[in-house]
Formats: C-alpha cells, structure tokens, sequence
C-alpha cells in the first residue's frame, strides 16, 4: 500500500522541533533548581548573620609589731599622725609615642561567627552584677572607749584574701582611718608590700575626745593599695556607726569589704575578646566597644581610647592604643591586637586594659583600668581560663572598669 510522504509528515513534529523543546525544558529547570538553591543559601547566610550580631552584642604574710599611733582632733582633743605613706609621684598617662595598630579584622571576622559571649555568671544579669558581688577580702580591727581618759581607741590587726591590684599579682595594702563625718583628718596604718593576707596590729588612739562626740561618729576604714607611680587604687571599705557599739571595752570584728563608694564603681564597662592561637604562641585582644564610661571633660562627656600593655614578669614589653573617639560615653572601637606570647611564657604574662580620656590642654585621664592573667580579679581569671580551654575562638567578656 502507498502511502504519501507529505501527508504523513504532517502530523509528526519534525526533529529539530523536539531538539528545541528539549533544550528549553532542561533551561528552565534548571532555573528552577537554581533559584531554589539561592533562597536556601540567603536564608541560612541571614539566619547566621542574625546569630552572630546577637551572640557579640597568697603570700606568706609577715606580721607586724604592735604600735600605737596618736592624733590630736580640732576640737578639743589631740592627735599625733602617723608618718606618712612616702611621697607619691603622679605618673604622666599620657603617651609620648605613638606606635602603630595591629590590624587583624580579617581574621577577627572570620572568627565572629564562632565567637562565645561568656560572663562571669551563668546567666546575662549575673554577669553584669559579677562586680558587685566579687570578693574583696574582710579586714579584722577593734574598737573601744576609756572614759576615763576620754580617749577613743582603733586596732587595725589584719586582712584575709584581699585582690591582686598590681599586674604582678599581688598589691601593697595599707588602710586609711576616718571619723565621719571628718574627711580632712585621716590616720594610715603602715604599708605591707606584695601581699594579699597582712598583719599591721597598728593601735590608734584619739585622745580627749567627749563619748557624746563620739557616738555622733561613723568609724569609716578604706583599703588602698598603694602605687609609687600613680594614684592608690581603691580595694574596699567599711563602715561602722559608732553609737551601735559597746565602747565600754575593746569590740573585734571581722568585716567583709565592700566597693569603695568613691565613684570608683561607676566608670563603666569594656567589652573584650581574647583568642588563643597556641600553634603561632599569640593571643588577639580585640576591643569591642564600651558603655557608660565616666564623664571626665567639664561638659560631661570623654574622649575615650584604649590602651594595651603587655606585661611579662613585671615589665612592660609591648604596647599598642586605639583611636580616640570623641565626645562619647559609649564608644565602638572593634580594633583588634596580637601579641606574640610564647606558650612558656603565659603564666607569667599579664594583659593591662587602660581606658583612657584623651586632654589636649593636660595629661590624659584614666577612667578604669583591667588586669588580665592568672592572678587578678575572679571575672578576669575566668577570662583568660576561658580563653586557654577554647583556642583558636574569640572568647569575648564584658568587665567592669576599676580605679
């Protein structure tokens, strides 16, 4: 049977017409697909931004002898100082050199993702409230009253597990004695170097002082540790009222020291991160920013930056400081620094975080001051614990500033 070519061909599509159709369907799933995977990655890389925004957002003590120390009071009485605590000179803060910033924010950026935001507490108001509850030490004295003589007097004998203020790891103690509410006149007990646990067992006496003036006072002691350098840092205080004391014989007491109420609790927060690098025998110290600075500059702002030391068995080894941000109590540095630290060498290095407001017209000012190592403050030992048990991640931890 024949059959017509043309009219048979009629009704098959041709060849090149299937091609066609082929390759436009692949096209368009292919599209498809990619499309598909394009949202899938914009919302994970989204979702992972998100999250990392959020996430960073003793000594052996010495004991001293017993000494008895008096003083004349203005009114009426006597008092003897004490030799004073030698004379201090103030340290200039200010830098003389400038030396040029180490730049990783590559590498930091790179490490921002796996950054932990670790606090002092388990929880985020545990950290934040770390300071107030950080152990300070207790102070052991005694108190009382001979009527007879109308002489008041004062013991200090000890303090227990007071905090290591100097990058050294110890501090150099002594106490200051006041009968609020007189701040002019003061007595001081002797300085103890290098130690955490002193005996002074000074005795001071405030002859021909009425008992009706004296239970009109508050008997007001302030740990310092002292510094030749630079002004006494501030370790704790404790006060008692003297009309809620028996002062018909010698009262001992043990107190717990209490942050100094001179404002040197509210000079703000630093955010930091630290990284271990254990392979390169360096550690990244990245300033983040910080908040609530105190207000140096008459117009109660500060020009803030950033100091870095790096200290190793007592000596000042390395420095590197941030730009000054102007006008601001809550600046954001995100300025990154390495420190090449060999592994042997990490016991005895310590990592000194000054904040500082930049004075044109006269020296700088400190505004607070962190000690990083093995031996400062409980918050800044579990800093750097955190930063060795997790190398090679940026360990990030807000602190607050001190004296």
């Amino acid at each position: 049977m024949y059959v017509d070519p043309e009219a048979a061909g009629k009704g098959v599509p041709s060849r090149d017409v299937l091609l066609v159709s082929a390759i436009i369907t692949v096209s368009l799933s292919v599209t498809i697909v990619l499309c598909g995977i394009c949202q899938w990655c914009q919302r994970k890389l989204g979702k992972r931004y998100k999250n990392s925004l959020e996430t960073v957002g003793t000594p052996d003590s010495s004991r001293g002898r017993s000494e008895k120390k008096t003083i004349k009071l203005p009114s009426g009485g006597k008092m003897v100082n004490t030799a004073p605590v030698p004379g201090q000179t103030q340290h200039d803060e200010s830098d003389r050199k400038t030396e040029p910033r180490s730049s990783v924010s590559d590498l930091v950026n790179s490490l921002t993702s796996e950054m932990l935001m670790l606090s002092p507490g388990s929880e985020d108001d545990e950290g934040h409230d770390s300071s107030s509850r950080e152990n300070l030490g207790r102070i052991q004295f005694s108190v009382g009253y001979n009527f007879q003589e109308s002489t008041l007097t004062v013991k200090i004998m000890k303090a227990q597990e007071l905090p290591a203020k100097d990058f050294s790891g110890t501090s150099d103690p002594f106490v200051k004695i006041y009968l609020l509410p007189d701040k002019k006149h003061k007595l001081e007990t002797k300085v103890k170097r290098k130690n955490l646990n002193p005996h002074w067992n000074e005795t001071f006496l405030f002859e021909g002082f009425p008992y009706e003036k004296v239970v009109q006072r508050v008997l007001y002691l302030q740990v310092l540790d002292y510094d030749r350098f630079s002004r006494n840092d501030p370790i704790g205080e404790v006060s008692i009222p003297l009309n809620k004391v028996d002062l018909t014989q010698m009262q001992t007491f043990w107190k717990e020291l209490k942050p100094c109420s001179d404002g040197s609790g509210s000079r703000g927060e630093l955010l930091l991160s630290l990284c271990y690098n254990p392979s390169a025998n360096s550690i990244i110290v990245n300033i983040i920013k910080a908040r609530n600075l105190k207000a140096m500059d008459i117009g109660g702002t500060s020009d803030p930056y950033v100091k870095v030391w790096l200290m190793y068995k007592d000596k000042r080894v390395e420095k590197k400081k941030t730009v000054v941000m102007k006008c601001c109590l809550n600046p954001i540095f995100n300025e990154s620094f390495i420190f090449d630290i060999p592994t042997e060498k990490l016991r005895e290095t310590t990592i000194i975080i000054t904040v500082m407001d930049k004075d044109r017209l006269s020296r700088n000012d400190v505004i607070g001051k962190i000690y990083l190592s093995w031996k400062s403050g409980p918050g800044e030992v579990k800093h750097w614990k955190d930063m060795i048990s997790h190398p090679r991640q940026a360990v990030a931890q807000w602190h607050q500033l001190k004296a």
